[in-house]
């Protein structure tokens, strides 16, 4: 069973470089051509998962980033923050999940269902209400996760990935 085998810590600074790493090489394997340009996937990477930047996100305590290891080997992670909150979610205590994501080669190991359902338990152990998140309107398989979760749609906002304004569709689950 995946969940005996997948351990999932708290990040902190000196994981770093791990984060990443593993960043980088995640979302290149989810957003990477043919699906999008490579020049936009490259510009992304380098502005938004270069050391510095990760460093500071997971020295801000606004930021709770958690990642699993599979037989001691770092294979996927998640970034939790409740600082953003879209007005549809305004009369409730809501915690985005701003990313959730797990080496290709580990999909089929549940990886990725072990780490919702610890961000399900972690956001209703800290009286969360609410959990909602971003997905590209064309990451299908991610939707079908999501949804499968009990996710549901409640609107959209932008994403630019380098030159490309993309859309990301909001979900969200209310937790009570």
């Amino acid at each position: 069973m995946v969940s005996e085998r997948l351990i999932i810590k708290r990040a902190n600074r000196d994981d770093a470089t791990q984060l990443t790493e593993l960043s980088a090489c995640t979302f290149q394997d989810t957003f990477g051509a043919p699906v999008n340009k490579q020049e936009d996937v490259d510009r992304y990477v380098a502005d938004e998962m270069n050391i510095e930047k990760l460093t500071n996100e997971l020295s801000d305590n606004a930021n709770r980033f958690f990642l699993a290891y599979y037989d001691d080997l770092l294979i996927g992670y998640v970034k939790m923050r409740a600082t953003i909150v879209p007005p549809e979610l305004e009369q409730y205590h809501p915690i985005e999940i701003e990313r959730l994501y797990v080496l290709k080669e580990y999909h089929d190991k549940k990886a990725g269902a072990t780490l919702m359902k610890f961000c399900l338990d972690y956001a209703s152990s800290n009286a969360y209400d609410m959990v909602w998140l971003g997905v590209w309107e064309h990451n299908y398989k991610a939707l079908k996760f999501y949804k499968d979760f009990g996710f549901e749609l409640f609107g959209s906002h932008p994403f630019v990935l380098g030159d490309d304004v993309q859309t990301d569709v909001l979900m969200r689950m209310a937790l009570r």
